[in-house]
């Protein structure tokens, strides 16, 4: 390791096939320029420490021996860390100072995230920053499973590698880049509301048996299909259809995906002429509303601002990335 590296990488929104991806059907996802950043700074002594400010006061030290970590303070507030230093063969890491920043992934006032990939985000970075390079594909995937408990399906993590637009299978964890469709335009919505994805995934396991299941996999491949398309026109249509299939879904599964005022978005939108769904696991985080006519979109913002707030993205086509060596 350099004495200073700084390396980031990009949130993410899931357009279409939440749930549905872990089923084998494609998820469409789109990184955001809210980006984790990592800073590596070589310290003498064979301690290390590893701080974030803003997300904890704690400080975690640690040391990197051949029978691997050996925490002294920290350990359950830096899991992710724990996570991917074992993944990546931390015993052979000199002594440094860590400082993670997700600052830009969390609500200034009240700290709550919206739900855009953090944890994600910050694998991806601190494997980047630890390894100096960006293929670390499946170290982080192995590093994020075990920070989750081997739940989700990885699309958040690959979303933060390769940044842009990507469609992705879950078997091998296969990610393909798609073109952005000319004249669509986006804006997404903070509910300022934090939802858990790990609760929402432990309901959805608990429920077996219901057809709206695979209805929503077969929509999720329709909606992939008119995102590989390229015509604006195509994805809203589309979202009508896959957006009906959600709702009995999150209905049937108990997941409250249309929470937290996203359902009224869902309903005013469709008057409007434009589409708006839930991106998060259900309960409450992020939402996006799509059109074709920029204006349109910021009257409907404006109109709901009492519901949820604008959060200011837009696409970042860069995944992972040493900022600085």
């Amino acid at each position: 390791m350099t004495t200073d590296t700084v390396a980031s990488a990009p949130g993410k929104v899931v357009l279409c096939g939440e749930y549905a991806v872990l089923d084998g059907a494609p998820a469409i996802c789109m990184a955001v320029n809210r980006r984790a950043h990592v800073r590596l700074t070589g310290i003498d002594g064979d301690c290390s420490q590893v701080t974030a400010p803003g997300y904890t006061e704690t400080t975690g030290r640690f040391q990197s021996t051949k029978n691997g970590l050996a925490w002294h303070d920290g350990r359950q507030e830096f899991a992710l860390v724990d996570s991917v230093l074992r993944a990546v063969g931390a015993p052979y890491l000199a002594a440094c100072a860590i400082v993670l920043d997700t600052s830009r992934f969390n609500d200034a006032g009240t700290r709550a995230k919206f739900g855009i990939g953090s944890s994600a985000a910050l694998t991806v970075a601190l494997c980047v920053a630890v390894k100096r390079t960006i293929d670390v594909a499946e170290i982080a995937q192995r590093a994020h499973r075990d920070f989750q408990d081997g739940v989700g399906s990885g699309v958040d993590v690959a979303c933060s590698i390769h940044g842009g637009l990507i469609e992705y299978h879950m078997a091998g964890a296969v990610s393909t880049a798609l073109a952005w469709p000319d004249g669509l335009r986006f804006r997404l919505l903070w509910t300022g509301v934090a939802a858990s994805t790990k609760t929402r995934l432990a309901s959805f396991d608990a429920v077996v048996g219901k057809s709206s299941r695979a209805q929503l996999s077969a929509a999720a491949r329709d909606m992939a299909d008119a995102w590989r398309g390229g015509s604006a026109d195509a994805v809203i249509a589309q979202y009508r259809e896959y957006i009906k299939h959600l709702r009995l879904f999150s209905v049937d599964h108990k997941l409250g995906i249309f929470d937290a005022g996203h359902g009224e978005l869902a309903l005013a939108a469709r008057d409007a002429n434009l589409v708006y769904k839930p991106c998060g696991a259900g309960g409450g985080d992020i939402g996006i509303a799509l059109g074709t006519d920029a204006a349109a979109l910021d009257d409907f913002i404006k109109e709901h601002a009492t519901k949820a707030s604008l959060l200011k993205c837009e696409i970042d086509y860069d995944g992972g990335r040493v900022e600085e060596n």
